[in-house]
């Protein structure tokens, strides 16, 4: 964010949902038909979420005049401008740490295949989190103790929301949903935090609502109908294998048009065996059931 603009940094993040498809897809997690009317659904659905959130950043259109905004200043912090060098350099950063989220999703999603525990996971998600955060603060704020007071403030409390809503809720109920719905799903959700977020400013900090926010607003929502609709699909079909997972079909009982059973030939030991009466293979179709 220090070598680009705010706008632009939560505009590029919101590529997440797309590169989680595509990882999904190389390792088998997500089932892609380009053929198949709920592959398509799942595909446009999620460049509908990216391009909502990337129109709700970038374009900002008319002002809405709202009651609740009467009055309110219309300029944007943060938007200052930066060189084309940094820019780049901010943009290929934005990337880096979204693919390496993508990968933790990936991640999270096959060990949870293995280790469906998602509280202990989630637990040990944290700890090794804290361990690893704190090895970086050590090195970045070497020579600078001050960073490690605690006080009552709104630090305090960020810091408490952020660990114990963003991290641990977050974690534990994204994992209870990946190991059903797979990791595509959980983060088709991300680019709805901009909505959230821009519908709460506008009502509790009076911020200007533009025509650009609310259509990419109403883009975001029809391509997460899209991804439900194809993901519910996918579930509607158990026949089909999900995610790697066998099949298991329900023995179904063949008949002709006038309700009888179909007399079949069984074959023992190189044997031809009479045909079954009708009575002994429904008896043995029941039996079966």
């Amino acid at each position: 964010m220090k070598y680009t603009t705010a706008t632009f940094a939560s505009a590029m993040y919101n590529v997440l949902p797309a590169i989680t498809f595509v990882l999904a897809y190389i390792f088998r997690l997500e089932r892609v038909k380009l053929r198949c009317v709920r592959s398509a659904a799942k595909i446009l659905g999620t460049a509908a979420t990216v391009s909502g959130a990337m129109m709700m950043t970038l374009v900002k259109g008319p002002v809405l005049h709202l009651f609740w905004t009467k009055g309110a200043s219309t300029n944007d912090g943060g938007t200052a401008g930066t060189d084309i060098h940094s820019a780049i350099k901010g943009a290929v950063l934005i990337t880096i740490g979204c693919f390496s989220y993508a990968c933790f999703m990936i991640l999270q999603a096959i060990t949870l295949k293995t280790y469906p525990a998602e509280l202990s996971l989630t637990a040990w998600i944290c700890l090794m989190g804290t361990i690893e955060g704190t090895a970086v603060a050590l090195v970045m704020e070497k020579g600078n103790p001050g960073v490690w007071v605690i006080g009552w403030d709104t630090k305090l409390l960020t810091a408490t929301y952020s660990g114990i809503v963003c991290s641990a809720l977050a974690y534990y109920i994204g994992g209870v949903v990946m190991k059903s719905r797979g990791p595509v799903f959980v983060t088709a959700f991300n680019p709805l935090c901009m909505v959230i977020v821009a519908f709460m400013s506008s009502v509790i900090f009076a911020e200007q609502m533009y025509l650009g926010r609310v259509l990419g607003a109403l883009v975001i929502c029809v391509g997460l109908y899209f991804v439900l609709w194809g993901k519910g699909k996918d579930y509607g079909y158990p026949s089909t294998p999900i995610d790697g997972e066998p099949s298991q079909g329900k023995p179904e009982m063949g008949g002709n048009r006038d309700g009888r059973l179909d007399l079949e030939e069984i074959t023992i030991n190189g044997q031809e065996r009479a045909p079954k009466t009708e009575q002994e293979q429904r008896k043995t179709v029941e039996e079966t059931v």
